[in-house]
């Protein structure tokens, strides 16, 4: 196989193990309050949203330290190590404990820079000037399908589902837990691309250099400006990964197929992702006008979204069942519009 032709299996290779790793980690962030509420054991009291925050600020704190790990053990093992931190906490909601969901939180998180800064440089090695745009188009695409097939799966298994058993819970959950160790092992079907002439460096040099290279980095005046938007985006990926589905299934006024209607939400934001990709990808083209128009309208779309949500969900549906009746006597379609 030529060099080019191999580096871009190792992009599709990526892109699937993401995908796999992300169709139960997508799946199990978007229904796990919903499954805590459910939970027959008594001395369970953790809470998803504890556990998002646990994840997401340990995950900032390790970015720091993450290239580091990555120049050490190298981006291959970085992935997989990382995957199997992500299976444990899938499989933690198996039988759950609140001293293991929380431990598990902490590791996932650390887990989860090491696994994007590992995925950007198995990117950037894998890929030239000319065909990084391609590259990372591929390993998107791939990427957005995991809100898809673990949705449709909850909403076929749990359709009519007033309260979920144990058994439903466990079943979901050693489910996602294979499809994540099966995309944790597809790492090691990258083959390593050709090595570039470069001076030879000690592991500690190595590990030195990254974290240097980091720290410069975050105090740039392109990254501070950026700081603004990415705190954003974080707050907006926490809404629609974590806290919109446990809203919709604890609306009332949707009946029995409000927990179904949880995978439905989840399938309809893949769509949704997989749509806006390609319609932003192509108005970035189009750099007639610069980036404003492109801004602009992502920017309206965010307003749209987020008033429809505003008349249909009650401000206490994150918190439990709710019986407030919402603005549109139709609320199924508007709930899955936004």
């Amino acid at each position: 196989m030529s060099p080019e032709g191999k580096t871009l299996l190792n992009i599709v290779i990526l892109g699937f193990g993401f995908m796999l790793m992300f169709t139960a980690f997508s799946t199990c962030g978007n229904i796990e309050q919903t499954v805590i509420k459910s939970f027959n054991n008594t001395d369970f009291s953790g809470s998803g949203y504890t556990s998002m925050s646990i994840i997401y600020g340990v995950f900032s704190a390790s970015n720091l330290i993450a290239p580091s790990v990555v120049a050490v053990i190298g981006p291959q093992l970085s992935m997989f190590f990382s995957g199997l931190a992500y299976s444990g906490y899938i499989a933690t909601f198996i039988h759950p404990f609140t001293w293991s969901f929380y431990t598990a939180s902490v590791v996932v998180g650390i887990a989860a820079a090491i696994l994007w800064t590992a995925q950007g440089n198995l990117l950037t090695i894998n890929s030239t000037d000319v065909t990084i745009g391609r590259n990372y188009g591929i390993f998107w695409s791939l990427l957005q399908f995991s809100f898809l097939f673990g949705n449709m799966y909850i909403y076929f298994a749990w359709h009519g589902h007033v309260h979920i058993s144990d058994k439903d819970r466990q079943t979901v959950f050693i489910s996602l837990t294979v499809i994540s160790l099966i995309g944790s092992f597809l790492f090691f079907l990258i083959q390593k691309p050709e090595p570039k002439s470069k001076p030879p460096q000690g592991l500690g040099s190595q590990a030195l250099d990254a974290f240097r290279k980091a720290l410069q980095l975050s105090v740039t005046k392109e990254m501070l400006l950026l700081s603004i938007f990415i705190a954003y985006t974080g707050l907006e990926l926490t809404f629609y990964s974590g806290v919109y589905g446990t809203c919709i299934g604890a609306m009332t006024q949707f009946g029995d197929n409000a927990k179904s209607l949880i995978g439905l939400s989840g399938i309809f934001i893949g769509i949704g992702e997989i749509l806006g990709g390609g319609v932003f990808g192509m108005l970035n083209k189009c750099n007639r006008f610069g980036r404003s128009p492109v801004v602009l309208l992502g920017l309206i779309t965010h307003f749209v979204a987020f008033y429809l949500i505003f008349l249909n969900i009650a401000s206490d549906a994150p918190l439990g069942p709710t019986n407030w009746i919402p603005v549109c006597l139709s609320v199924q379609r508007p709930s899955l519009l936004a």
